[in-house]
């Protein structure tokens, strides 16, 4: 039931959002030189690695520049294109395209990348046990702004209580925050502290 969720929630998604992705690419473009989409190595179920996909928010290159993975409120690598992509979460919507691939979820815990998951404890490594999602209920519960320990601890209660009431709940939540744009940035204690 999960997938059939998933496969109408993604076709739907995506082809009512195909016509904004164009127009976000092609103003990503005129503002900034690279390519549009921005594609990144993450690990997804059962430790298996995938590209995602989203529209790119920050100037090319910007992983080997300033902080790295970190990104702050008012981080001068994002454009002003990105800026408004970020606080409304539009950025991600070619995640959709990985949920049609079936390499992601709807609902589900972000994918990291492999530095992350390298770090990660026996326990912490149980949230590799599902998809990945574009949205979940560490996320509806302060995004980045949360320390990266209870957010890993809210993507395992999650996985050990999944189920499809618990996805609806975290969908409804996700459509809020999308609005308010809360915890979109790690502030001073959220986060991942590690380094690459």
């Amino acid at each position: 039931m999960k997938r059939a969720l998933d496969l109408v929630l993604g076709v739907a998604g995506s082809v009512l959002s195909a016509p904004l992705i164009v127009v976000f690419a092609a103003a990503i473009r005129l503002e900034s030189s690279g390519h549009p989409i921005y594609r990144q190595t993450r690990v997804g179920k059962d430790g298996r690695e995938f590209e995602i996909y989203k529209l790119r928010t920050m100037v090319a290159g910007s992983e080997r520049l300033g902080a790295g993975l970190a990104i702050q409120e008012g981080d001068d690598r994002i454009t002003n294109v990105g800026g408004f992509l970020r606080r409304y979460s539009l950025d991600e919507l070619p995640n959709l395209w990985n949920v049609l691939r079936g390499e992601m979820s709807i609902v589900g815990p972000r994918p990291t990348v492999p530095v992350q998951v390298a770090q990660y404890t026996e326990r912490q490594r149980g949230r590799l046990t599902v998809k990945p999602g574009i949205t979940g209920w560490a996320q509806v519960n302060g995004r980045a702004a949360l320390p990266w320990p209870e957010r890993i601890e809210l993507d395992l209660f999650y996985v050990e209580h999944r189920s499809l009431a618990l996805d609806l709940r975290i969908l409804a939540r996700s459509a809020r925050l999308v609005l308010s744009g809360q915890g979109l940035y790690k502030g001073e204690t959220g986060g991942w502290q590690g380094t690459l």
